[in-house]
């Protein structure tokens, strides 16, 4: 009896779960979670219109049902027709409504008579399909004739198909599309408007620029020392160093024009109108071997536009300058755009340029090292600065394109300095000239849709003159450098096919310099003049493939230069990989050489402020500077996520110990060498929302070699050991704020081994070179923009800034000199700027 009711039991659980699981089976559900089953299980496509099926819900057919009869299955229970295209595509339509005319096709690369698999087919009402591997495609027509066909590095077709074409299939050939596809690897990097591209730049779009801590306009300058390697350890843009590198040893690049100065008021701010340009591409290793005469960075600044947009005219105005912009047609194709920029410091004296002054000037306080007394000055000087940019553009048919660049950048002071010494009064009168004028002419002309051929013709003149009165003594010493550049470059650009690309081309320049000094009381006069010419041939290939992630580009400049009979080789590299999609592998490599630098002949010149002078290299006791860089990086993004990892090598010879700015033992010598940086940049940056974070970190190890001197083997004078950078940026709408702030350890500094003097002969008793580090240096800095506009469409901007928030007291140089009247070595300190804020208004019409 038990054993009877177990067996019921049993029996009983049996057939309650198979009626539990015909139940389940006879579940409907509605018929496009079918079409996606089936899609899955037979690696089909179905194509319909979701208003005829979203209302139909069946039993599923069977699984074991071959996709025949399925369809079968599909067609008796809902009346709906299937039609097959190619085993793979089937159209889904209702066949009660009137019969829809079909439109078949083959979609063809016009070049390469190949089928273009995956292109986009869509009638302006929204019905679409894609062509398989064959580039064959199959649409319903509905209510228009018009269709468009798509594809990735093609341009876009748009056909009217003809009620006779219906019946028979149509034949599509798509060209190719000249515009280069922009490879990104992120495109906000830091922040918005900055991107990091496949080819190793970093490209900034200063009107599309977000925020950076401390900036309240798109200072391109200042906005590129954020980048991880980038630094001005004296806060000056006139002294950028990229990867250990001085200042210029940095190509700068305007519209195609090199500029041999960069920053107003001696490097506190950017030469550059932020409201002009509209990309900034920056290369720190791999740069094209269209970029040459630099053996460090590359800033290339373009404000070269194609779109014809409406007139617009803004100006602006903060607390150190003033400026106005327009752009203007004058015709369909052309326009004109107007630039300029002028301070406001000779009309006010704002709290921003007291500070700015007091950084520039500071040295007139000098500390004495033995006794602590201060030796004051009194100045009394004038100060002001402007620049301007004008642009002609002109398209001329469909295959010219004209466009005529200017650009003028001037800095002008007047010191008069009075100094009390024994109860001696001690007067001289000071005055600066700073001048950079460029111009350049530019043709382009499109030959067809895979060529096209670029002339570019360019001149530059940067003067500096400085006149030193002495009153007392009746002395005047004078002294002048001017440079002179003028070349021409033709390049040509040739689209073999969609992943392949070649340019050629051939570049001319002539620079020459002149320095000159001259003094009055005793007579001297002393006046050099030198001239090099360079030719370049140069070629570039680039493979760009988007399915694979791989891109590379290779090329090779070729120097000649005359007066040495020299030729050099420039290779140049750039690999990109992309091993996921979220995975990134890079390698950048290049050789480059510079025949024209700085050199500082006594710390004193030019007011000791603009002490520097170009010169050019004569191959013999001034060789030519020469570097070797090779970088490995890894970038990885994922849900707003970035964490980039890049080491490098980099080794400059041909350098001289008077191009370095040292102020120790080495400051009268003149003696060539070399330097070596190795070094690792991190970023890590997350993006929540409006929210933006990032912190950076570099380790430089840079060393200088120097054989003939007694210590060869010595810390570089730029050398930052450890640099962290960490910004908070928020983005809303009109609103943006910013707070960040950058850490790293002192520069070098050579101590003294004695303070004491020998009268008869006052010689400062110098430690090894650069022995020993200032304090590390640490500086928050704020900044906020607001915008708006009234019923009118007129935008308006006001912004504010702080640098410095803590007003910390951050030491950035020191030396000693020595004082004759006093007989002792004097401590000489430059610090950072103090706590400066700035406020600035913009009005957009």
């Amino acid at each position: 009896m038990f054993f009877l009711k177990r067996i019921c039991i049993l029996l009983f659980f049996f057939f309650f779960v198979l009626s539990i699981n015909a139940q389940d089976k006879n579940k409907t559900i509605p018929l496009k979670k079918i079409f996606q089953n089936i899609e899955k299980q037979h690696h089909v496509i179905f194509n319909y219109i979701d208003v005829e099926i979203e209302k139909i819900i069946l039993l599923p057919p069977k699984n074991n049902l071959s996709l025949n009869e399925k369809i079968k299955y599909l067609q008796k229970k809902t009346n709906l027709s299937f039609d097959t295209i190619n085993n793979q595509f089937i159209t889904v339509f209702d066949k009660k409504k009137p019969e829809l005319i079909k439109i078949c096709g083959y979609v063809f690369n016009k070049n390469e008579k190949t089928p273009l698999e995956n292109a986009n087919i869509h009638f302006n009402n929204g019905n679409n399909t894609i062509t398989d591997k064959n580039g064959y495609f199959e649409l319903q027509k509905q209510n228009s004739n018009e269709i468009a066909i798509s594809y990735i590095g093609f341009a876009t077709q748009k056909i009217i198909v003809k009620e006779n074409q219906f019946k028979d299939c149509i034949t599509v050939y798509l060209e190719q599309d000249m515009a280069v596809l922009e490879n990104i690897i992120t495109n906000h990097y830091l922040t918005s408007g900055i991107a990091k591209k496949t080819d190793g730049a970093f490209e900034i779009k200063p009107k599309k620029l977000g925020i950076l801590p401390g900036l309240i306009e798109a200072d391109v300058l200042q906005a590129m020392q954020q980048i991880p390697g980038i630094n001005s350890a004296d806060e000056s843009v006139a002294s950028i160093n990229v990867r250990g590198g001085t200042h210029d040893q940095n190509l700068f690049l305007w519209n195609g024009i090199k500029m041999y100065q960069t920053g107003h008021f001696f490097g506190l701010i950017s030469a550059f109108n932020p409201n002009l340009a509209h990309t900034v591409s920056i290369y720190k290793n791999g740069s094209s071997p269209f970029y040459g005469e630099s053996v460090s960075s590359v800033v290339d600044i373009s404000s070269n536009s194609n779109d014809f947009e409406k007139n617009n005219f803004s100006a602006g105005i903060n607390m150190i300058n003033a400026d106005v912009y327009s752009k203007f047609k004058i015709s369909n194709n052309g326009f004109i755009e107007i630039s300029a920029r002028r301070s406001i410091t000779d009309w006010v004296q704002t709290p921003t340029y007291k500070n700015y002054f007091n950084k520039a000037f500071q040295n007139t306080t000098i500390i004495n090292e033995t006794n602590s007394k201060n030796t004051n000055y009194s100045d009394d000087s004038s100060f002001f600065f402007y620049d301007a940019t004008l642009k002609y553009s002109q398209k001329i048919g469909q295959k010219d394109h004209l466009i005529l660049d200017f650009i003028i950048i001037n800095d002008k002071i007047n010191v008069l300095q009075s100094n009390s010494v024994n109860n001696l009064i001690q007067s001289e009168k000071n005055t600066l000239y700073q001048n950079n004028f460029g111009g350049s002419l530019s043709w382009k002309r499109f030959w067809n849709k895979t060529n096209r051929s670029t002339i570019n013709i360019y001149s530059s003149l940067y003067e500096l003159e400085a006149q030193q009165n002495k009153i007392e003594a009746n002395q005047t010493v004078k002294q002048e450098n001017e440079v002179l550049d003028t070349g021409i470059k033709i390049e040509n650009f040739h689209k073999i096919n969609s992943k392949f690309s070649f340019r050629n081309g051939y570049q001319f320049n002539e620079i020459s310099t002149i320095n000159l000094d001259e003094v009055n009381n005793p007579q001297f006069y002393r006046k050099n003049k030198n001239v090099l010419r360079n030719h370049a041939f140069i070629m570039e290939g680039k493979f760009n493939d988007s399915i694979s992630r791989l891109n590379i580009n290779s090329g090779l400049r070729l120097n000649y230069i005359e007066q040495f009979n020299k030729y050099i080789f420039e290779p140049r590299l750039q690999f990109n990989y992309g091993i996921t999609s979220n995975l990134n592998f890079e390698i950048l490599g290049e050789v480059k050489s510079q025949n024209s630098f700085q050199i500082i002949d006594l710390q004193k010149d030019y007011l000791g402020i603009e002490k520097r002078r170009w010169i050019l290299a004569n191959n013999t006791t001034i060789p030519i500077q020469r570097s070797k860089q090779v970088a490995v990086s890894f970038s990885y993004t994922k849900n707003n996520w970035l964490l980039s990892v890049e080491n490098f090598y980099k080794k400059v010879t041909g350098i001289n110990s008077s191009g370095q700015g040292f102020q120790n033992q080495l400051e009268f010598i003149k003696i060539n060498g070399e330097y070596t940086v190795v070094g690792t940049e991190i970023v890590l940056q997350k993006k929540v929302n409006h929210f933006i974070s990032w912190i950076s970190y570099t380790y430089n190890d840079n060393n200088y070699y120097f054989p003939k001197f007694v210590v060869p083997v010595f810390s570089n004078n730029f050398e930052l050991d450890h640099v962290v950078s960490w910004a908070g940026i928020y983005e809303k709408e009109n609103l943006k704020l910013a707070l960040g702030s950058k850490w790293y350890s002192g520069r070098p500094r050579t101590s003294l081994q004695s303070d004491e003097l020998d009268i008869s002969n006052p010689i400062i008793d110098y430690n090894s070179p650069n022995e020993n580090h200032l304090k590390s240096f640490l500086q928050f800095n704020f900044s906020t923009t607001y915008k708006w506009k009234d019923t009118k469409e007129t935008q308006y901007r006001i912004g504010f800034s702080v640098l410095n928030l803590l007003n910390k007291k951050n030491e950035i140089n020191e030396f000693y000199r020595v004082n004759t009247v006093l007989n002792t070595s004097e401590k000489v300190k430059t610090f950072a700027l103090q706590r400066t804020p700035n406020i600035s208004f913009r009005v957009n019409f």
